[in-house]
């Protein structure tokens, strides 16, 4: 039992937001210590995709940076594969598995267990990239042509602060849709591979087909960092980097807003009608 000094020295605030984080994340990063073998699998399945494209691109003659394009681009991937099913999915699965009331019935910020698990997954995600990135230079003997570090490394940390903001509002979305969720994570994976230009330059597709894929940050972070880290990068590029770092900044902060809002309506409807799905019974 606890006592009314103990009572009184739970978290709150910022300090209630850390330990949330924390303590949703252990889990994942214990569970990746366990299991090595799920290592393997993330480097080796996505580097068969990147091994296809490049064979494609040598088989047409096309540019050595187009090699190093898709190296980068499928290192990138797991990035979106982790926003899909580590964040987006994940509240309808903890539905599924009892553990969701829990969440909202608990003094923690959704956000901070959203973050948690995002984190916590990310170290897997950030091996998987970096594995790719390094496996496909040394396979295929890509050159890099890095022209910032500072910027490269701008553009980056926000393409992940507007990515991982992006998966907390659909996470809220996907779980009012109810069992519609894993049709939407499924129907999202493959298009946004082809109109992101994943392993391709986003220029060449319909300018108005790349304005609209915009909105998901990986998109004009990936054309960013593409032209800061290959000699034809810039020639190659949908935006300047500099006004796709300014529109990053924005949907890190629109998304940000938009998931907070999402998750309010979220709990308020879970606690107020006792469901949490815009279905009606």
């Amino acid at each position: 039992m606890l006592n009314l000094t103990q009572i009184n020295k739970r978290a709150s605030g910022l300090q209630l937001f850390m330990q949330t984080i924390i303590g949703r994340s252990s889990p994942r990063l214990i569970g990746l210590y366990r299991e090595k073998s799920w290592l393997i699998f993330d480097v080796f399945f996505p580097m068969l995709s990147v091994i296809g494209y490049v064979l494609i691109y040598k088989a047409i003659g096309a540019p050595a940076d187009y090699i190093g394009f898709v190296v980068v681009g499928g290192a990138m991937t797991a990035f979106w594969m982790n926003i899909l099913w580590s964040m987006s999915s994940q509240l309808y699965w903890e539905k599924e598995t009892g553990n969701l009331p829990l969440y909202i019935a608990s003094p923690a910020p959704m956000m901070a267990i959203l973050l948690g698990m995002a984190f916590g997954g990310m170290v897997a995600t950030v091996i998987r990239a970096a594995a790719v990135i390094l496996l496909g230079s040394l396979l295929f003997q890509v050159t890099y042509a890095i022209q910032s570090g500072l910027l490269l490394a701008v553009i980056f940390i926000l393409s992940m602060i507007a990515l991982y903001g992006l998966g907390m509002m659909t996470a809220s979305a996907f779980l009012l849709f109810g069992r519609e969720a894993w049709h939407l994570a499924n129907l999202a994976q493959e298009p946004v591979f082809l109109v992101s230009g994943f392993y391709f330059p986003l220029k060449f597709l319909p300018f108005w087909v790349s304005a609209a894929a915009s909105v998901i940050p990986l998109t004009l972070g990936l054309d960013a960092m593409r032209q800061l880290v290959f000699a034809s990068g810039a020639t190659l590029g949908f935006l300047s980097v500099k006004l796709e770092a300014i529109i990053l900044a924005g949907l890190s902060v629109l998304f940000i807003v938009a998931a907070k809002l999402l998750l309010s309506h979220t709990e308020k409807l879970a606690i107020r009608e006792g469901r949490i799905t815009e279905n009606r019974r």
